[in-house]
C-alpha cells in the first residue's frame, strides 16, 4: 500500500489486489463486538516529520496522523523495571541507574548510540542494501557519510560480540533487556543479531513510536481515503492465484478477473511469491532454502475489557520478561499494547482494546489438529493473561471479548506460510547485503515486504517501499511509458494476505 501510494503521488496508475476483506496483512485489524484489535504492529515508528514514515505521508500528500505519540514502555524483567523513555535523556539516564553505570556500561551504550543515530540517518536517507552496483554502493556512502565510514567495520558484530568486548557478556540484566527489545524489532537473539540492526530495534523508542487513534483500524482507514483519493484503486477480497509474463508485461489471473499490468509489486512473503510466479523460483531458491530455518511466529490474546482493569498503569505499553535463563517466547517474554482512554475508535466509551503477545516456534502449533489444538489454544491465551496480570492485577476478569491467535490463525486469514510472522528471524546469514533484493527477477517484478530487506515492522515495510517505488518509476521513464497511456495499470501491488 505504501509503494502504490507512493506510485499514485508520482503519475502513475496503480491497482492494490487485496485477498483479505480488509487492508493491512500482518499489520492490519478485525473488530469484534465493538472493539478493534491490532492483529500485529500496535504502533507506527518514525512517522513523525521527517522521520521514515514522516517522508512517506509527506510525499502522497496525506495529512499528519491523528494519534497519540509514546512516552516510552515499561520494561518489567525478573527482579527489576525499567522505563524505555521516548525522551533520550530521561532513557539514558534510566539505563545507567537501573543496568549499571559503570565505564564497561557506558562504553557499550556510547557505540549503540552512535550506531543507532548514523544508520537512523541512513535509513531516512534511503540507503538500499544488498549493494549491487556502483550506484547502491555510491548511495551507501552518501547515506552514511565518509566520516562515519569506519563504523561500517561493526557489520560483522553480533551483538553477543559486542557484550564481550565490553567485559559485559555475563550481565543478567543487561542482557534480559537487550533480548525482549531485539525479538521484538530484529526477531532475532543476543548471539545471532547483527550489531547494526539490533541497534536500530532497541532504539526505535527514540525515533519516535505513534499510536493512532483507533489503532491500525484508524491508520488504514485514513491511508485507504488518502490513496483512492489520489487516484488509486484498491481491490479487496481478490486473491491472485498466479501471475505470468505477457507481452512484455504481466497477467495477474483472479477469481474476480484478469489484471493486465506493465510492472508488479507483491508484498507477500518470498514463499508465497514463488508459489504464485513460478517464474520466479529460480531467483529465489537459494533464499528459500537458506531462511527454511529463519521463520517464526507468535501467540496473540485479543481482549475487550472495562477501564478499571487496565487503569493502574500509566503507561500503555509494557514488556515483560518472566525469566533470565529461561528460553525466549511461549510466555517467559511478552508484549502488552493497551489502547488510550480516551479512543473511542479502538474501545467502547469505558472499554479499552488489549493485545498481549509473544513469539513461538511454528512446528508445535502445525502438528496439532482437533480437539488437541482447541485446548492447547486455550491454555496459551490464558496463561498469557494470567502473566499480564503481573501489570494489571484483575485483568480479563470481565472481558467482553476473550480470542487467542496462534501461527495456525496467521496462516487461514493472512495466508502466511506456516503462519511464519514477524519477518525472518535476523542474523550474519540473512541480513543486510545478504538480505533478499527488491529486484531478482525479471524487470519489471519487485519484492517489498517483511521478508526482503529491511525486514519486519512498520518503518522497514516504508523505507523499503521507497526504494521500490524509485525502481518502478525508474524503468517506466527509461521504457518511455508514462502516465498517458491509458491502459493497463502501470503497477499492480499484490497485498499480503
Amino acid at each position: 500500500m505504501a509503494t502504490a501510494a507512493r506510485l499514485q503521488a508520482r503519475g502513475l496508475r496503480t491497482i492494490v489486489l487485496e485477498a483479505h476483506g480488509l487492508p493491512g496483512g500482518c499489520a492490519g485489524y478485525y473488530r469484534r463486538k465493538g472493539f478493534s484489535f491490532d492483529v500485529g504492529a500496535t504502533t507506527l515508528v518514525d512517522f513523525e516529520p521527517g522521520g521514515v514514515g514522516g517522508q512517506l505521508l509527506e510525499e502522497i500528500g496525506m495529512p499528519p496522523l491523528a494519534g497519540d505519540a509514546l512516552p516510552g514502555y515499561l520494561a518489567w524483567l525478573p527482579d527489576r523495571r525499567a522505563t524505555l523513555h521516548r525522551d533520550r535523556h530521561a532513557w539514558h539516564e534510566e539505563r545507567l541507574r537501573v543496568f549499571g553505570a559503570s565505564e564497561a556500561h557506558r562504553a557499550f551504550w556510547r557505540l549503540l548510540d552512535e550506531l543507532a543515530d548514523v544508520f537512523w540517518a541512513a535509513s531516512r536517507r534511503g540507503i538500499k542494501l544488498p549493494i549491487r552496483s556502483a550506484d547502491d554502493a555510491g548511495h551507501a556512502v552518501r547515506a552514511i557519510g565518509v566520516e562515519k565510514l569506519p563504523l561500517v567495520r561493526y557489520a560483522r558484530w553480533t551483538v553477543g560480540d559486542a557484550l564481550r568486548a565490553f567485559g559485559l557478556a555475563r550481565d543478567e540484566a543487561l542482557i534480559g533487556l537487550l533480548s525482549m527489545l531485539i525479538e521484538d524489532t530484529v526477531n532475532s537473539t543476543v548471539e545471532r543479531a547483527p550489531l547494526l540492526n539490533a541497534a536500530l530495534g532497541i532504539t526505535i523508542r527514540g525515533a519516535g513510536l505513534t499510536r493512532p487513534h483507533g489503532g491500525m483500524r484508524g491508520f488504514w482507514e485514513a491511508l485507504v481515503s488518502s490513496y483512492r483519493a489520489a487516484g488509486g484503486t484498491l481491490k479487496v477480497g481478490w486473491r491472485v492465484d498466479r501471475v505470468g509474463r505477457e507481452r512484455g508485461g504481466y497477467l495477474l489471473v483472479t477469481r474476480k478477473g484478469q489484471v493486465v499490468a506493465d510492472q508488479v509489486v507483491s508484498s507477500l512473503p518470498i514463499e508465497s511469491t514463488t508459489a504464485v510466479a513460478p517464474f520466479m523460483r529460480s531467483a529465489l531458491g537459494r533464499h528459500l532454502k537458506r531462511n527454511q530455518h529463519a521463520l517464526g511466529g507468535a501467540v496473540v490474546v485479543f481482549l475487550g475489557v472495562p477501564q478499571c482493569e487496565v487503569e493502574a498503569q500509566e503507561l500503555t505499553h509494557h514488556q515483560l520478561l518472566q525469566s533470565y535463563t529461561r528460553r525466549l517466547g511461549d510466555g517467559n517474554n511478552m508484549f502488552v499494547s493497551v489502547s488510550a482512554p480516551d479512543d473511542v475508535g479502538s474501545a467502547p466509551s469505558g472499554h479499552r482494546a488489549v493485545m498481549i503477545s509473544t513469539h513461538c516456534e511454528l512446528a508445535p502449533w502445525n502438528r496439532t489438529s482437533g480437539e488437541a489444538y482447541e485446548g492447547r489454544k486455550q491454555a496459551a491465551g490464558v496463561q498469557l493473561v494470567k502473566l499480564a496480570r503481573r501489570v494489571y492485577p484483575t485483568l480479563g476478569q470481565r472481558a467482553v471479548v476473550f480470542e487467542v491467535a496462534t501461527p495456525r490463525t496467521y496462516a487461514r486469514f493472512a495466508r502466511r506460510p506456516q503462519g511464519a510472522v514477524g519477518g525472518l528471524k535476523q542474523s550474519m546469514r540473512n541480513a543486510n547485503q545478504r538480505a533478499v533484493p527488491h529486484a531478482l527477477g525479471p524487470p519489471g517484478f519487485w519484492l517489498v515486504g517483511d521478508t526482503t530487506w529491511p525486514g519486519l515492522g512498520t518503518v522497514a515495510c516504508v523505507l523499503g517501499s521507497r526504494i521500490v517505488a524509485d525502481g518502478v518509476t525508474g524503468l517506466a521513464r527509461r521504457s518511455r511509458r508514462g502516465v498517458a497511456i491509458p491502459r493497463p495499470p502501470l503497477a499492480a501491488a499484490v497485498e499480503a494476505a
